[in-house]
């Protein structure tokens, strides 16, 4: 049943009359390759900086390292560009899955 209030985690913009959608979006990342001892994670940090994303960047035991981004689609989707251009030498292989934002990151971080 619609209530008729807004959910306050999708907007709608509009750009030359076309409708974009702009609801928060989530994507959990496992890349594989030689990615840790390489800088990856403090390098996503500070390349997390340069979008609207959250969340978290961490070292997994059997030498993977997974990253955690929510925000706007286009925003992570850039992120993840600019992520694999950087380490394009050292990712041999990426695995996303999308799924809805949970909205519970205010940054984006290092996890240990």
């Amino acid at each position: 049943m619609n209530s008729g209030v807004a959910d306050p985690g999708y907007r709608r913009t509009f750009h030359r009359g076309l409708a974009l959608e702009t609801t928060p979006a989530r994507r959990e990342v496992v890349y594989h390759g030689r990615v840790q001892g390489v800088g990856f994670r403090y390098t996503t940090v500070r390349l997390a900086s340069r979008f609207a994303v959250s969340g978290y960047v961490q070292n997994l035991h059997d030498g993977r390292v997974k990253l955690v981004a929510e925000g706007q689609v286009a925003e992570i989707e850039a992120f993840l560009t600019a992520i694999a251009g950087h380490f394009a030498a050292h990712i041999d292989d990426t695995n996303v899955r999308p799924s809805e934002a949970t909205g519970e990151f205010n940054e984006f971080e290092i996890r240990p």
